[in-house]
């Protein structure tokens, strides 16, 4: 398979990796197996996938420990971990801080529960009020410095807090939220990106299950259902979504795949990210994701698709 490399660092990887939200992120998805979390962390690497992308809130660093579990059977360097801290829980609540210490101390503590040297790619999960961007990349440079971390990323962060935790050009990923029906930061992101040699890593690519093409005009979620409260799943904005996935469904048909693969093939052409990070709830969904890989999309697909999604 084909590798990109992370910004401005020697990290290389397939592009199409794996979340991990809900590998162990007990605090955000209710049901959660960690057996099911363990097989499909193994079956994304089995099958090539490299990029496991966690963080310490995915249950407050179970998702880590699991991986760590899986990791251990395989070869360190065939494995790319992108781990993230920002959140607090020492005063007894949830803050974010970005203090140099924290951060420091926020890496140390991932190594151990992931059982490893080092982490390839650390984000700032989320900005702080009060830590200087570019003070708390400038432990991140250290760490990197020092052989802990390989790359530097931060998430979360907005266009002007961008621009300020690269003023020493040590950044070298963004992951923001970007999909096909939320494209804020082409405006104005992007091109900083490009100029400053930044990847870009999205989250929430498929917006939780929506742009699978599993849904249609009829679907209906109980009232229990978080989606039953969600805009994106209701109304004309859930219409227009579905809409718009029927109209490249001859796509996929062209391709012999489904819309899932469609969409995620469209993002690894996008010229703008670097990887995507689809998550799965068992090994099961991994064959399916996997399958993108496979899909080249013609520059009149690509266009379609683009055009489609953004009324063009």
């Amino acid at each position: 398979m084909s590798k990109v490399k992370i910004g401005k660092s020697q990290v290389e990887t397939v592009p199409l990796g794996l979340g991990t939200n809900k590998v162990g992120g007990h605090n955000l998805f209710s049901n959660l197996s960690e057996s099911d979390g363990l097989e499909t962390v193994h079956a994304a690497l089995k099958s090539g996938i490299q990029l496991l992308d966690t963080a310490f809130i995915y249950g407050k660093g179970r998702s880590e420990e699991l991986i760590g579990e899986v990791i251990a059977n395989f070869p360190r360097e065939q494995v790319i971990i992108a781990d993230k801290a920002a959140h607090d829980f020492s005063s007894g609540e949830m803050v974010l801080n970005n203090n140099p210490q924290f951060l420091k101390q926020s890496v140390d503590d991932a190594l151990k529960r992931l059982k490893t040297d080092y982490i390839d790619i650390f984000y700032i999960h989320f900005p702080d009020k009060e830590t200087p961007k570019s003070e708390a990349v400038g432990a991140l440079q250290e760490l990197r410095e020092a052989g802990k971390i390989r790359a530097i990323g931060i998430s979360n962060f907005s266009f002007e807090q961008t621009q300020e935790a690269n003023q020493d050009g040590y950044v070298d990923v963004i992951e923001n939220y970007y999909s096909l029906i939320h494209r804020d930061e082409e405006e104005k992101l992007f091109p900083y990106l490009r100029d400053a040699g930044i990847s870009f890593v999205p989250y929430f690519p498929l917006e939780s299950g929506l742009l699978t093409g599993k849904f249609n005009k009829d679907t209906t979620f109980a009232e229990s259902d978080p989606r039953s409260k969600d805009a994106k799943f209701n109304g004309e904005a859930f219409q227009k979504t579905i809409q718009n996935l029927d109209a490249i469904r001859s796509i996929a048909q062209n391709h012999h795949v489904d819309v899932l693969q469609v969409v995620l093939a469209w993002y690894l052409a996008n010229p703008d990210l670097t990887a995507v990070i689809p998550g799965a709830r068992n090994a099961g969904q991994i064959p399916g994701i996997v399958h993108a890989l496979d899909v080249k999309l013609s520059k009149e697909e690509y266009d379609l698709i683009d055009r489609t999604f953004t009324n063009r």
